[in-house]
């Protein structure tokens, strides 16, 4: 059988999907290659191109929001894990210490932007029109009792601004990339439990049901990944199946 060319975020993905393709691909007659990408839409655009087959770097809301921006059709094949977003600050140790009018940097792609908007209201920090809406933006902010302003910034750059704002909602994937333990360092974060933003595996829609990509799927589900989660990152990723 040929080789899946899978497109994954450095940290936690490309890390979870070597440790797949050296102890678990071989015995499963499986060939994996792993393209690394930083951003996130190359990878979704590269599967709907056809470059790669699967990607591993998302969540649900996110790939419904791109599918229904950009015209691709992909969709989840399994999911493999849950990486607990959270809210980061270098000057304060509680989100209560925040200040009136503090600067607050949020993600700007539709659904990690809601995302840390959902979070921030499930704190009481600002309450939005619909508290559920995974879709929601900062048009949906009806109270803002601490007059926080917000900018918004690409994904993979939130880490950066942490020394210059008072709050950053940053991606675990980016979070540990920075060196920053989510468990201990995130003044909030998402609960555990019934958490939407599992990561996983996408692929074209046609292909979902593709020999190879069932192997693949074994592998990821198997429980030498969930042990694999457990000793390398502690808790602060989970398995999502």
């Amino acid at each position: 059988s040929g080789t899946v060319k899978v497109g994954v975020s450095p940290v936690p993905h490309a890390q979870i999907l070597k440790y797949v393709a050296d102890n678990l691909a071989a015995q499963k007659g499986l060939k994996i290659e792993v393209v690394e990408f930083t951003d996130y839409v190359q990878p979704n655009m590269q599967v709907a191109q056809k470059q790669l087959d699967v990607n591993f770097f998302q969540t649900g809301p996110y790939l419904d929001a791109f599918n229904k921006e950009r015209g691709t059709q992909l969709v989840k094949v399994v999911g493999v894990h849950i990486e607990p977003f959270g809210a980061y600050s270098r000057k304060y140790t509680s989100i209560d210490q925040l200040p009136d009018g503090a600067d607050v940097v949020i993600p700007n792609d539709p659904s990690n932007n809601s995302r840390a908007l959902l979070l921030l209201a499930k704190h009481g920090l600002i309450t939005l029109k619909n508290p559920d809406d995974r879709l929601a933006t900062l048009k949906d902010v009806t109270g803002n009792p601490k007059h926080l302003k917000f900018r918004e910034l690409e994904a993979a750059m939130l880490p950066r601004v942490l020394g210059e704002v008072d709050l950053v909602l940053i991606n675990t994937n980016y979070a540990l990339e920075a060196g920053l333990d989510p468990r201990k360092d995130a003044l909030i974060a998402e609960s555990r439990t019934n958490n939407p933003y599992g990561n996983f595996v996408a692929a074209r829609a046609a292909d979902k049901d593709r020999a190879d990509l069932k192997t693949l799927v074994e592998a990821y589900q198997s429980p030498e990944v969930a042990q694999f989660l457990e000793t390398r990152f502690k808790g602060a990723i989970l398995p999502a199946w």
